[in-house]
C-alpha cells in the first residue's frame, strides 16, 4: 500500500509540469467563459394543486377534486405541468405582458415556442406543488413573466371548472331532468291505474287488515262452534226428557198446553172420562147413559183434536204439556233448537266469510307482485328525479362560485444575483475536468514513457536491488583529489552499503565484479570508480580495470595516462603489474584501457585476457571491471564468464525498461551470473532514501575536523548536491 502511494506520488511529481499546464489551461478557459458569458437571472414561483375539496357543492367538489391517478397511468400533476406550457395559457400570459407598457417591448420579441422551450416546470417530489422557473437577461421582465403565467394558469383553471359546471347544468336542464320528470309521471299513472283495477291500495295495510279480520272470524267461528255443540247437547237432553221427535211437535205441545179453549176441552174430556169410568163401574156397556157419555166424549175428543190440529199447524202432536214443567221443558227445547239453528246459520255465514277472506288474502301477493314492480319503478324514477334536481342545483352553485383547485403559494420575486453563469459551479467543474484531463495527460505520458523513473520501479525488476547511489556533483566525479568525496559520509555510505551487500550475497569470497549497463550514459563508470575508491578506503587492495575498449573514461576520472593499459598488456602479453597505475587513493590501482584497437572484441576474447583475470584475482582483494553497455556489444557477457558476476547499473529517467529487460534476458539465456542491479543518480535532497542523511550532516560543525571522514557528513548548504 505504501509503495503504491509513494509510486503514485512519484508519478505526480514527475509529470507535475504537464499536469499543471493542462489544469491551468482548463481553468483559464473557465475564467474566460465567466468573463464573456452573458449574465442570466432566474426567478421562480410555485403553484399548489389542492387535494381537498374547495367547493360548497358536491358537484363542485367532484370537479375540483384532485384525482389520485392510477399506477403507471396519467398523473394529475403531470397533466397540469403540461397544461402550464400549453399555447392557451402562455398566449394569455404574453397578451397580458404586451398590454403592460413596461414589458411590451420585451414580450414582443418573445414567441410562444420560445417561451414554452425556456419555461421550466418542475414537480416537487412527494408534494402537489409545481415550480415554474424562467431565465432572462432582464430580472424584472423574468419576474413579471412568471407571475403572468401563474395568473393565466389560475384563470384558465377557474374557466375550465366553470365551463365544466356549465356543461353539466345545461345537460341536466335540457335533457336529463325533463326526461326524469316524464318517467316519474308515467310510472305514477301506471301505478295508480293498477291500484284502481286490482283494488290493492296498500299491500301492508290490507294484508294486516285481512289477517286481523280473518283472525277475528276464526275466533268467532270457534266460539259459535262451541255454542253450537253446547246447544246440540242441550237439545238432545231436552228431546230425551220431553220425548219430542221434532221441534214442531214440541212447539205444538207447548202451545196446546197454553191454549184456553184446548184447556177447557181437556178439562171437559177429563170430566167426561171420569163420569164414564164411574158409570162403567155401575152399568153395563149397553147402558144408554153410559153410551151417551161415551158419545159426548168422542164428540168432544174430535173437537179437541181439531183444536190441537189447529194449534200444531200440521205437526204431529205426540203429547200435550199440561203442567208447567212440561211446558217449561218444551219451551226450552224449542228455544234451544231455534238458538242452535241460528248459531249454525251464523257459523255457516262466518265460515263462508272466512273462506272469502282467505281467498282474498291468498290472491293479495299475486296482485301485489305487479304493484311492487310498479312501485319500485315509480320510486326509482322519483329518486332519479330528486338526484338530478340536486345535481342541477349543485351545478348552478358550482357555476356561480367560480372555484379553482390551483392556487399560488409563492409568487416570483425580482432576483438580485445572476443564476448563470454560476462561477463556483463552473470553476468547480472546470477544476474537476482539469484534474481529470491532467490525470489523463499524466497516464498518457506514463504509457508513452518506457523509462525507469525511480527506485520503486527498479525494485519491480527481475534482479535483486543491491543499492541506491546518490547523484554526484561535478566536483565529486573526478577522483584525482578524492578527499572531497571520501570525507562526505552521505556519499560514501551508499557505496559502502553496496560493497557490503555484494560481499554478503556472494556465496564465496568476492574477487571480481563486472559492471555494465543496458545503455550508454547510465553512469556505470562513475559507479565503478567510486565503488573502487570506497573499497580501497576500507583497506581492500582494489584493482579497477577499464574494459571499455571503445569509449574509455576511467583515465580521466583519476587523471591518469590512458596508455599503456589493458589492450597493451594483452597485445604484448606482459605481466599485469607492468601496466597497473597507482592512484591518489591508497590501495586503489587502475588498469586503463590502453591503446585504442580496431578489434577490441578479439582482445577480450583472447586466452591471455583470462590469464590477466586470474593474475588480478590473485594479486588484489577485489577486481572491478568497467565494461561497455550490453546493448552495444557482448564484451560484458564475455568478461562476466571470467568474473564472479555482473552488476548492472540503472539510472532513473534514462534507463529504458525494455532494453534493460532484454539485456537481463540475454544474460540469463547465456547463464551469466548476475549479482543484481544498482540504481544510480538519485537526488539526495528529494528521494526518501537519503533524507535522513541531512539530519546527520546538520551536526557536522560539532565534530572535530579530523573526524570528518569518519563522521561522513555533508554540508546542507552545499548547493552542488542535488
Amino acid at each position: 500500500m505504501e509503495k503504491g502511494v509513494s509510486s503514485l506520488w512519484a508519478v505526480v511529481r514527475r509529470r507535475s509540469l504537464p499536469a499543471f499546464l493542462t489544469l491551468s489551461a482548463v481553468m483559464a478557459g473557465a475564467v474566460t467563459y465567466l468573463a464573456v458569458a452573458p449574465r442570466m437571472y432566474e426567478t421562480s414561483s410555485r403553484l399548489m394543486l389542492d387535494s381537498k375539496s374547495v367547493s360548497v357543492s358536491a358537484l363542485g367538489r367532484d370537479i375540483t377534486q384532485l384525482d389520485a391517478g392510477t399506477p403507471g397511468g396519467a398523473s394529475p400533476l403531470a397533466d397540469q405541468a403540461e397544461l402550464i406550457k400549453s399555447q392557451q395559457v402562455l398566449e394569455k400570459a404574453l397578451t397580458a405582458l404586451k398590454a403592460n407598457p413596461q414589458t411590451a417591448s420585451s414580450s414582443e420579441k418573445l414567441s410562444f415556442k420560445q417561451l414554452s422551450r425556456d419555461l421550466k416546470v418542475k414537480i416537487i417530489p412527494a408534494t402537489n406543488i409545481l415550480e415554474l422557473r424562467y431565465k432572462a437577461a432582464d430580472p424584472v421582465f423574468a419576474t413579471r413573466l412568471v407571475n403572468a403565467v401563474t395568473d393565466a394558469m389560475v384563470e384558465e383553471n377557474i374557466k375550465t371548472m366553470s365551463s365544466e359546471a356549465t356543461k353539466v347544468r345545461e345537460f341536466l336542464e335540457k335533457k336529463e331532468v325533463p326526461n326524469a320528470q316524464q318517467r316519474l309521471k308515467a310510472a305514477e299513472i301506471k301505478e295508480n291505474k293498477y291500484r284502481q283495477t286490482s283494488g290493492v291500495v296498500s299491500f301492508d295495510e290490507q294484508s294486516k287488515s285481512l289477517v286481523t279480520s280473518l283472525a277475528n272470524l276464526e275466533d268467532q267461528e270457534r266460539m259459535l262452534f262451541a255454542q253450537l255443540q253446547e246447544a246440540r247437547s242441550r237439545d238432545a237432553s231436552l228431546r230425551q226428557v220431553t220425548n219430542s221427535s221434532n221441534l214442531g211437535s214440541a212447539y205444538a205441545s207447548v202451545r196446546s198446553g197454553q191454549d184456553e179453549q184446548i184447556k177447557n176441552l181437556r178439562v171437559k174430556l177429563t170430566e167426561l172420562q171420569t163420569q164414564i169410568v164411574a158409570l162403567q163401574q155401575r152399568f153395563t156397556p149397553e147402558h144408554p147413559e153410559l153410551n151417551s157419555l161415551i158419545q159426548q166424549r168422542d164428540t168432544l175428543r174430535a173437537v179437541y183434536q181439531q183444536e190441537l190440529a189447529r194449534v200444531s199447524s200440521g205437526n204431529a202432536l205426540t203429547s200435550v204439556s199440561n203442567d208447567n214443567l212440561s211446558q217449561t221443558l218444551n219451551s226450552q227445547l224449542v228455544t234451544n233448537t231455534v238458538e242452535g239453528t241460528a248459531i249454525a246459520n251464523k257459523l255457516r255465514t262466518l265460515q263462508a266469510e272466512r273462506v272469502k277472506l282467505q281467498t282474498r288474502l291468498a290472491q293479495l301477493p299475486i296482485k301485489q307482485e305487479p304493484l311492487t314492480a310498479l312501485t319500485r319503478t315509480r320510486e326509482q324514477a322519483a329518486e332519479s328525479f330528486k338526484a338530478l334536481e340536486r345535481k342541477l342545483e349543485e351545478a348552478r352553485i358550482a357555476e356561480a362560485q367560480k372555484v379553482s383547485n390551483i392556487r399560488v403559494i409563492e409568487v416570483a420575486t425580482v432576483p438580485t444575483v445572476p443564476s448563470t453563469p454560476k462561477s463556483t459551479i463552473i470553476l468547480a467543474i472546470a477544476g474537476a475536468f482539469g484534474i481529470l484531463l491532467s490525470t489523463g495527460m499524466v497516464l498518457l505520458l506514463e504509457m508513452m514513457d518506457n523509462r525507469l523513473h525511480d527506485v520503486a520501479e527498479a525494485e519491480l525488476l527481475e534482479l535483486p536491488l543491491l543499492g541506491v547511489l546518490p547523484r554526484l556533483s561535478k566536483s565529486n566525479l573526478a577522483l584525482a583529489e578524492a578527499d572531497l568525496f571520501l570525507d562526505d559520509m552521505g556519499l560514501v555510505e551508499p557505496y559502502r552499503m553496496l560493497l557490503k551487500t555484494l560481499e554478503c550475497r556472494s556465496a564465496s569470497k568476492l574477487h571480481s565484479i563486472v559492471v555494465s549497463s543496458a545503455l550508454s550514459g547510465e553512469g556505470k563508470s562513475v559507479v565503478v570508480s567510486h565503488l573502487a575508491a570506497v573499497s580501497a578506503m576500507l583497506s581492500r587492495r582494489t584493482l579497477l580495470i577499464d574494459a571499455d575498449l571503445r569509449r574509455p573514461k576511467l583515465h580521466r576520472v583519476f587523471n591518469l595516462q590512458n596508455a599503456p593499459g589493458l589492450s597493451d598488456a594483452i597485445t604484448e602479453r606482459r605481466r599485469l603489474a607492468d601496466f597497473v597505475q597507482p592512484t591518489a587513493i591508497e590501495n586503489l590501482f587502475v588498469l586503463t584501457c590502453g591503446s585504442m584497437s580496431t578489434r577490441p572484441s578479439q582482445l577480450l576474447e583472447s586466452t591471455y585476457m583470462k590469464a590477466l583475470m586470474m593474475e588480478a584475482a590473485e594479486s588484489y582483494d577485489l577486481v572491478i571491471l568497467d565494461t561497455p553497455p550490453l546493448s552495444a556489444c557482448a564484451d560484458a557477457t564475455t568478461l562476466g564468464q571470467l568474473s564472479d558476476g555482473i552488476m548492472l547499473v540503472t539510472r532513473p529517467r534514462y534507463t529504458i525498461k525494455e532494453v534493460f529487460q532484454k539485456a537481463v534476458s540475454d544474460l540469463t539465456r547465456d547463464r551469466i551470473p548476475m549479482l543484481g542491479v544498482v540504481v544510480n543518480g538519485i537526488n539526495t535532497l528529494s528521494d526518501k532514501y537519503y533524507r535522513n542523511y541531512r539530519n546527520i550532516n546538520d551536526d557536522q560543525t560539532t565534530l572535530p575536523r579530523g573526524l570528518a571522514r569518519i563522521g561522513g557528513a555533508f554540508n546542507p548548504n552545499n548547493t552542488s548536491e542535488r
